[in-house]
């Protein structure tokens, strides 16, 4: 089928008015899968296409937009970074709402390429082009992929700041809609994401905007719609920057994620809890949460109730955090740090390694992958390596095939078989026959199935 399109698409381009071969046409690229039609793009050209989107005709341009859709999909973004400029230009600039978007939805794609977004970029007269057709839209695609433009170059966002788009969208951002004020986060989040972006947003107070809002967020009923994305932006920021000089700057950041996890809902305590693991997964971020003292051991307790009490989903980001914090490269393992994460995972709960060792045996794979990840993490740290020997029944569980059954489960218990085989420590604490035990796993992979020895029976046959 795959091979009647590029003669469909020359049929049209002979006539004035080409419906029925647009209806053929239409037809069977609902039955060609996109890899066939991958392969016959070379042989193909869209520029009559575009052209008779010109023509006022509702039908016609219903289908060539159908069609467009279709082929488009199929093509490379570099490929149409470099081929169509000119028709893209066009139908940004189409008074057709579905042209509009068929063409906002494909710059969308070349700019979310490394290799297609340089072609635009490249080309200073058409990224001022593109940033003025966009800026007559209020879509929220159009912000996406004015976030998304100005976050390639230094150049490019001064292309947008100068066409007053960004602007406009940091307006939203501090506006009185919070729906709109919630979508907007997320954007100025991805501009954070570049070193370029963050110096625009602190030159501009943006950053001190959102802080003050965070600071009369108690006060205003409707928080709960912008809060979550307001405090994932600083955690962005923190881990992007230096947790250090962001938390110090902005206290409120993490006296607001302290808070939500006490708070009854599960949306603010998921986000307060991926924001700590975030924060925490790095030394520098770890010592900012050890200089709140019995605060953060506060927090702690709250994550290891909600590990326990929580949904399936709360407990794995709760576990998922947990590990984030613990875990410390062999290069870091210094007394401070060590007694550090000690009295962490003391905190976590009253007997934080039976916890544990009980989710990790419950017969849900997310869970004990999640429990398994956290004994990796604490895995090469001697005081953990202690615990673990003198728990019962512990070193038996560590090496029992039997006790998993999915791929992702064993995946998980060969980490931890790895991350404690290979720790210089390991030998001494769990002693030479339990360490030979962990290396002829290692050496066994994690899906080795012990053979069943037969015995012949004389006589039979």
């Amino acid at each position: 089928m795959a091979a009647q399109v590029p003669g469909l698409l020359r049929e049209v381009s002979r006539l004035e008015a080409p419906l029925e071969e647009l209806r053929a046409l239409h037809s069977v690229l609902q039955t060609v899968p996109l890899s066939e039609l991958r392969e016959q793009m070379a042989e193909m050209s869209l520029g009559p296409l575009f052209s008779l989107l010109n023509q006022n005709h509702r039908e016609q341009t219903t289908l060539c937009v159908s069609i467009l859709e279709r082929l488009l999909q199929a093509m490379e973004p570099v490929h149409m970074a470099r081929n169509l400029q000119v028709d893209l230009q066009r139908g940004l600039g189409h008074p057709d709402d579905s042209v509009k978007i068929l063409t906002l939805s494909q710059v969308r794609r070349i700019i979310e390429n490394s290799e297609a977004v340089t072609e635009i970029v490249n080309n200073p007269e058409l990224l001022k082009q593109i940033v003025y057709c966009i800026g007559g839209e209020n879509l929220s695609v159009a912000k996406v992929l004015i976030v998304g433009i100005s976050s390639v170059s230094p150049e490019s966002l001064n292309y947008c700041t100068t066409s007053g788009l960004v602007t406009q969208l940091l307006q939203e951002l501090t506006g009185e809609d919070v729906l709109v004020r919630a979508t907007c986060v997320e954007m100025v989040t991805s501009l954070a994401h570049t070193y370029h972006g963050r110096q625009y947003l602190a030159q501009e107070g943006v950053i001190d905007q959102i802080s003050n809002i965070i600071v009369g967020a108690d006060s205003d009923p409707f928080s709960s719609f912008y809060l979550p994305g307001f405090v994932k932006f600083f955690g962005n920021l923190a881990v992007l920057d230096s947790p250090q000089q962001i938390c110090e700057r902005y206290p409120v950041f993490m006296e607001k994620v302290f808070e939500m996890t006490e708070s009854q809902d599960p949306t603010m305590i998921g986000v307060a809890v991926d924001t700590i693991g975030i924060l925490g997964s790095s030394v520098e971020g770890k010592q900012v949460l050890q200089k709140t003292g019995t605060r953060f051991e506060h927090t702690l307790m709250k994550i290891g109730h909600q590990a326990k009490n929580a949904s399936t989903e709360l407990k794995i980001r709760c576990l998922d955090a947990v590990s984030s914090l613990l875990y410390l490269p062999p290069e870091q393992h210094t007394d401070d740090l060590l007694r550090m994460t000690e009295s962490w995972f003391s905190s976590f709960s009253h007997n934080s390694l039976e916890l544990l060792r009980g989710i990790s045996n419950q017969p849900f794979p997310e869970l004990r992958c999640a429990a398994l990840k956290v004994f990796t993490a604490i895995a090469n740290q001697p005081w953990a390596q202690k615990l673990m020997f003198h728990s019962p029944g512990f070193l038996e569980y560590i090496v029992d095939r039997s006790v998993e059954r999915d791929k992702a489960s064993k995946d998980a218990k060969y980490q931890l078989v790895k991350a404690l085989a290979n720790s210089k420590t390991i030998a001494e604490i769990f002693g030479n026959p339990n360490y030979l035990r962990l290396r002829t796993y290692l050496s066994e992979g994690p899906y080795y199935v012990k053979p069943v020895s037969t015995t012949a029976v004389e006589g039979a046959e």
